[in-house]
């Protein structure tokens, strides 16, 4: 209820020198309290005066705020409707995508499958000739397995005391008795291939067993034959050998 001529009757007792507090308190404290009041109050209306504009818009504002909070939560609400929309939309994109590249793997794996098996049948057409001739070998070697066998037998059984040319030499008499007899054998016969592999034959080398032909059909004789071997051996390379060989099995010399 305060207005601003009610301040300004009171601003010529407010500028006195002796209205303040302090001096009313000498006065009478009722007085004092009074004197006190009315300065809080024309500054009050002062201050009051700036504020209730501002209140006012304040107010403006808030309703203004409240309006657009209101349009805000519209908009968040289609925002959201949209993003389920998108997120659903996003669920079928991702399927499909997957799909595709499940396809287009399948396919990857199915054009390789159809490369290798076009590289494999080419190569198959160039390997026919090499099979044609293998399984003639092959129909070869099964006629020609008692003859083989005969031969490699007697080869361990009675060549053993003689040196390689005696060796030779027996094996073509075999041979002789066997055309005679119309048994047949493998002409280009190798009975040290057919009789040890070459993984054998290198690790005999590595235990000390020389590397001729004669050293090598000795180490066939020592390990096939089913008697006890008796070693003509005055260099001492076979005493060498069994000792490396036999030496893992505990063998006392």
């Amino acid at each position: 209820s305060i207005t601003e001529e009610t301040v300004e009757l009171l601003e010529p007792y407010l500028d006195m020198e002796d209205y303040n507090l302090e001096t009313a308190k000498k006065v009478c404290g009722n007085v004092a309290g009074l004197c006190s009041w009315t300065q809080a109050m024309a500054y009050f209306y002062g201050i009051n005066k700036e504020v209730l504009p501002l209140k006012a818009n304040l107010t403006l504002q808030e309703g203004r705020l409240a309006a657009a909070q209101m349009e805000l939560n519209n908009a968040q609400l289609q925002l959201n409707e949209k993003q389920m929309e998108l997120d659903q939309v996003q669920a079928m994109y991702d399927s499909a995508m997957k799909e595709k590249q499940a396809l287009l793997n399948d396919a990857e794996a199915c054009r390789r499958k159809m490369n290798n098996a076009s590289a494999l049948i080419e190569g198959l057409g160039g390997e026919k000739l090499r099979w044609i001739a293998s399984s003639k070998s092959f129909q070869n070697q099964i006629i020609s397995l008692v003859g083989n066998v005969l031969l490699a037998t007697g080869f361990l059984s009675y060549s053993g005391p003689f040196n390689q040319e005696y060796r030779n030499l027996l094996l073509q008499l075999w041979k002789k008795e066997m055309d005679n007899s119309k048994i047949p054998y493998s002409n280009d016969l190798n009975l040290t291939g057919m009789l040890v592999d070459n993984g054998t034959v290198g690790e005999w080398n590595l235990q000390g067993l020389p590397n001729d032909d004669l050293s090598i059909q000795n180490g066939i004789i020592v390990t096939k034959s089913s008697r006890y071997p008796l070693l003509i051996d005055p260099q001492g390379q076979g005493k060498i050998w069994i000792k490396n060989k036999e030496k893992n099995n505990g063998l006392q010399v």
